[in-house]
């Protein structure tokens, strides 16, 4: 059962306009202010990471002229005994050996060789160069270890490089054979005691 109460004024409310705290309309514009300020701390961000990183690697700097270094480029070689040069670096040892050698040593003879392993390669374009100087070379008397190819085919002049002051007598001797004075001291041939690289001068 419904209980009824007396009529108050609550019971004659009207319809009429919104009364209390309401939300007002949103000014147009202000989202652009809020990016604007956004942008503005952003770059001053920036601008302080930018000094910052500046101070802090100024120190670092350094004349590059200063750290210039010069190389000698000399022939190298490969694990199975060939010379990796590149055809100026060969170009270039061929021309620094034409004086020939400066060890002073005496030419060995075939029989005087010992143990001192010697390779043959052919540092040209010529099939067969390597082959037939060693065939010259042991018909001469010399033991000859193994024969290939240069890291080049660029080489003008026969060079015989050996890898200690012991091997200088044999590579002289090795030089003579080949009618080449020639000779030079090298580690870039780990693979042997003594190198010969041929050049398109020589004609065995």
């Amino acid at each position: 059962m419904t209980e009824r109460f007396p009529r108050d004024r609550f019971d004659d409310v009207t319809d009429g306009p919104r009364v209390g705290a309401h939300r007002g309309p949103q000014r147009r514009g202000r989202g652009w202010i809020v990016f604007a300020w956004a942008a503005l701390a952003t770059g001053v961000l920036v601008g302080i990471g930018v000094l910052a990183l500046g101070l802090a690697t100024g120190g670092d700097s350094f004349d590059s002229t200063s750290g210039t270094t010069t190389t000698t480029s000399s022939p190298t070689a490969s694990a199975s005994g060939r010379p990796s040069s590149s055809p100026s670096s060969s170009s270039s040892s061929s021309s620094s050996a034409g004086t020939g050698s400066s060890s002073g040593a005496t030419a060995a003879t075939p029989a005087q060789q010992g143990t001192t392993t010697v390779v043959v390669l052919n540092g040209t374009n010529t099939t067969g160069l390597a082959g037939r100087a060693s065939t010259a070379l042991s018909g001469a008397g010399w033991r000859i270890t193994s024969t290939g190819d240069a890291g080049t085919t660029g080489t003008t002049q026969t060079i015989v490089y050996y890898r200690s002051a012991a091997s200088a007598a044999v590579a002289q001797g090795i030089a003579k054979s080949l009618g080449t004075t020639a000779v030079q001291q090298s580690a870039a041939f780990p693979n042997a005691d003594v190198s010969v690289v041929l050049g398109a001068d020589y004609t065995g």
